[in-house]
């Protein structure tokens, strides 16, 4: 899977992050409120919830606020109860996009999302008609300005806890898992003190797709913004070669 370095994206996604922060919170919250439903508010007997928290610390949620949010989900009999929907459609140029949202009103998310393609000039498809062109992985980024140990070493504890593919890139090491296998990988690596710029289950593109007329460019920074405005919308996976 090597050969179309992540790490410009992370670093662009998280400077996006910084200037969104509220947004982040809510994702995270949400996500939170699920891990504990699932499988309890205990991360050290919730992998899930582990993961979650992994992820708050990378986009810089407060320790306060991941605690809050745990006592929160644990505490509310009464707690909102999300559901997880999966939107999958087209944007310019034939571009796959798939939406990822948590969701207390299917009905509201599913216009909303509507929206967003259609003012982009794109079109929501059915269920399984762009997934295809994807691969669910864990993806792990480690920047090389972050991290000292030599790349054998770091290989070697990667495929040792289970990963199926290392591969050092100009400014990065980029480590794939299967979905099952994420939770053991990651925290193998957290085990060492290996900082992370980005661990996350995702669907990778299997090909990219180039756009370079600026009326396209234009519907899919759209899309892609609407989107991203949305608080149910948790993750948007596309194969436009940004």
């Amino acid at each position: 899977m090597s050969g179309h370095s992540k790490f410009a994206n992370i670093k662009h996604k998280k400077e996006k992050n910084d200037a969104a922060k509220g947004k982040i919170f809510t994702i995270i919250g949400r996500e939170i409120a699920v891990a504990v439903k699932e499988g309890g508010p205990d991360p050290n007997n919730n992998s899930k919830l582990r993961d979650v928290i992994a992820k708050a610390k990378s986009n810089n949620v407060p320790n306060a606020t991941i605690e809050n949010g745990i006592k929160k989900a644990a505490g509310n009999i009464d707690a909102v109860n999300y559901e997880n929907v999966t939107y999958e459609g087209y944007g310019p140029n034939g571009t796959a996009i798939i939406v990822d949202c948590l969701t207390d009103n299917r009905n509201r998310t599913a216009a909303n999302v509507r929206n967003a393609f259609t003012k982009g000039g794109g079109s929501i498809g059915t269920p399984g008609c762009v997934s295809f062109m994807f691969d669910n992985k864990g993806q792990i980024i480690i920047s090389k300005e972050d991290c000292s140990m030599e790349a054998d070493d770091l290989m070697m504890i990667a495929l040792d806890a289970g990963a199926e593919d290392f591969s050092e890139e100009e400014d990065c090491f980029e480590i794939y898992t299967a979905p099952d296998d994420f939770s053991a990988v990651r925290e193998a690596l957290e085990a060492e003190n290996i900082p992370m710029a980005d661990a996350e289950v995702t669907m990778i593109p299997q090909t990219y797709v180039e756009l370079t007329d600026e009326q396209d460019l234009y519907k899919i920074n759209k899309i892609l913004d609407l989107l991203d405005e949305d608080d149910d919308v948790q993750n948007v996976y596309h194969n436009w070669n940004e």
